[in-house]
């Protein structure tokens, strides 16, 4: 069992909008990450691919048999590990995870983390069912286990996920079941967690019987979610969820001790498969002073160096045994220069009000350009679509220069 540190982050927060709660028919998604303070996201371009027969891959802490045909995707994941902490994939599939503890005992052994089955389940699915499918048979067969954050002292956890694409969405139940394994009801009552009668609530059944104090802040974050959604049900855009993800009053826009939130992320997903998915990526922490920038995916989809970390290779901390005995830089060239604009903002308030409203005009030259994208009033080629999230990146790069 991991031990339980004062300054560890509860959850993130995941949301997700369906028709007619979205004010366009689209299924629109969104999360803050919410992790250590000073890690750094980075946003990972990953095209299709074609793998031979018996290949081989390697996660953050093991290996798995790869599949023959991989698809595209766009990843926000802490720099130091292989997974994501929340993405798409070129099929309008988007997945967000979630920490949670529970009954079960938390696995310290390595195996597959959380994030590891997010981007797999990306990279294997066209649907998000497909995409539970993938992640319950990875965790059969794997296992999920190995600290969850870049320090010698090991940090493990369970998670949970929220699975949307343009047409449904699969999130944590209670006693709305709509798929459970054979035997989950079975062990509930050998462990002696339920009594076998009554309606079988699963969130009661396994959740901690003491949660740590820290989860009643997440049912206050869960809580605050819930309202501002409900608030703006039936009118819910994407910049509606990008103002809930900078909500700083509920905490949901995390800053608290040792955490924050580090990444967001945002997406539109189109009912009509005609018309693009849209992702809006941070790849800078605290949303309330980010630029979400558009990213679809396109023939000239390619990664964009600005928001890519360093790597180590084999002298990397985590590749190293034993793990995470060194420090070493991982931030990349937008995270550089968005520290350097967050420390004006805080300092200099003139210099810092013109940066954060450059942010906002660029911001709102994304969200034009989706609307008008989705309502056909704009076509460009699509390697200009493509290159679109690259052309946010650099511009937002020349405001902080």
């Amino acid at each position: 069992m991991a031990s339980w540190n004062p300054d560890a982050p509860c959850s993130c927060d995941c949301f997700v909008s369906v028709p007619p709660a979205s004010a366009i028919p689209a299924v629109i998604f969104a999360k803050n990450s919410d992790r250590p303070r000073d890690e750094v996201q980075e946003v990972v371009f990953v095209p299709a691919r074609t793998h031979a027969p018996g290949s081989r891959l390697q996660c953050t802490y093991i290996e798995v048999e790869q599949v023959s045909k991989t698809h595209a995707v766009i990843l926000s994941r802490p720099s130091w590990l292989w997974g994501a902490e929340m993405g798409a994939n070129e099929h309008g599939v988007c997945i967000g995870n979630e920490a949670v503890w529970t009954k079960e005992p938390v696995g310290e052994g390595e195996a597959l983390l959380g994030m590891d089955l997010l981007r797999l389940a990306l990279e294997r699915s066209r649907s998000a069912l497909e995409a539970l499918h993938v992640i319950t048979g990875l965790l059969e067969r794997y296992g999920q286990g190995g600290s969850c954050r870049e320090d010698p002292a090991p940090f493990c956890y369970h998670n949970t996920f929220l699975l949307a694409d343009r047409t449904e969405a699969w999130l944590s139940i209670g006693t709305d079941i709509s798929a459970e394994h054979s035997e989950l009801r079975t062990h509930a009552l050998a462990q002696g967690w339920w009594g076998g009668q009554g309606t079988f609530d699963f969130a009661q059944v396994f959740s901690l019987t003491q949660q740590p104090v820290r989860m009643e802040a997440a049912k206050a974050r869960f809580q605050a979610g819930r309202e501002l959604l409900q608030q703006q049900r039936g009118g819910i855009t994407a910049e509606v969820m990008m103002g809930i993800l900078r909500n700083k009053e509920s905490g949901i826009c995390m800053d608290s001790g040792g955490f924050r939130t580090t990444a967001s992320m945002v997406s539109i997903l189109p009912r009509d498969p005609t018309q693009p998915c849209v992702h809006f990526l941070t790849a800078t922490p605290d949303p309330s002073r980010s630029v979400f920038k558009p990213f679809i995916f396109g023939a000239g989809a390619a990664q964009a160096p600005q928001v890519l970390s360093p790597t180590f290779g084999a002298q990397d901390p985590v590749r190293t045994q034993p793990r995470f005995q060194t420090q070493v830089d991982r931030r990349h060239t937008l995270y550089c220069g968005h520290q350097v604009a967050l420390g004006l903002m805080e300092s200099e308030q003139d210099r810092g009000q013109q940066l954060r409203q450059k942010q906002q005009d660029l911001e709102q030259e994304g969200l034009e350009a989706a609307r008008g994208l989705l309502a056909g009033e704009w076509a460009p080629p699509p390697q200009e679509l493509g290159t679109l999230f690259q052309a946010f990146v650099e511009r937002e790069s020349q405001v902080y220069a």
